[in-house]
Order: C-alpha cells, then structure tokens, then sequence
C-alpha cells in the first residue's frame, strides 16, 4: 500500500473555507478512482497561516495512476485552489506503508 501525502499553506482567515472546499470537492474526487482506500485532511494553525496535508492511502501505483497521472509525485490541483493557496507545491510524498493497525468502530 502506498501513503501519498500533500501539502497546502492557506491565509488562517480562508481557512474554514478551504477547509469546505476540500471536504466538498476534493474528498469526494479522491474516493471515485478505483483503489483508493482512505482520505484524511489535516490541518494545523501556525499564526496567520493555516497548513493542510490531504493524507491518502491507495493499494498500488496504478490506482495512484489513475488519480494523478503518469507523474505519480506530480501534485493534483483544482482551478479553485488559487483562491485559497499560498503556493502551489508542485510534488507530494509516498511513503510505502509497512505496518498499520486501527481500532475498531
């Protein structure tokens, strides 16, 4: 399983909106591609800043594929990421996912 992490500086006061933004458009984007098993969005307030990382595990490269393209690190934006972002970093991380547990509901 791979872990593909993302990261998003956003002005504090846009935050909530981003915050929106992300779970309306950019959950829902995640879990239509086939072989994407979870989505998390995460966020973290740093003075005037608010920092976000869209944490999703995914059963292979291919589905990763499927969602990014053929640049598995390339990040993915949305046209209304611009009135949010400070930056546009223009990679995200993978991590290989070797070991997990969860508690049941």
């Amino acid at each position: 399983m791979i872990c593909r992490i993302w990261h998003g500086r956003t002005a504090k006061r846009k935050a909530d909106a981003y915050a929106l933004f992300l779970e309306q458009r950019a959950i829902p984007d995640y879990r239509a591609i086939e072989g994407d098993l979870r989505v998390e969005i995460l966020r973290r307030d740093e003075g005037d800043t608010s920092h976000f990382l869209t944490v999703t595990h995914w059963v292979s490269e291919d589905a990763v594929r499927r969602f990014a393209g053929a640049n598995l690190l390339r990040a993915k934006y949305y046209p209304e990421d611009e009135l949010f972002l400070l930056e546009f970093e223009p990679q995200v991380q993978h991590f290989a996912i070797v070991a997990t547990e969860a508690t049941p509901a």
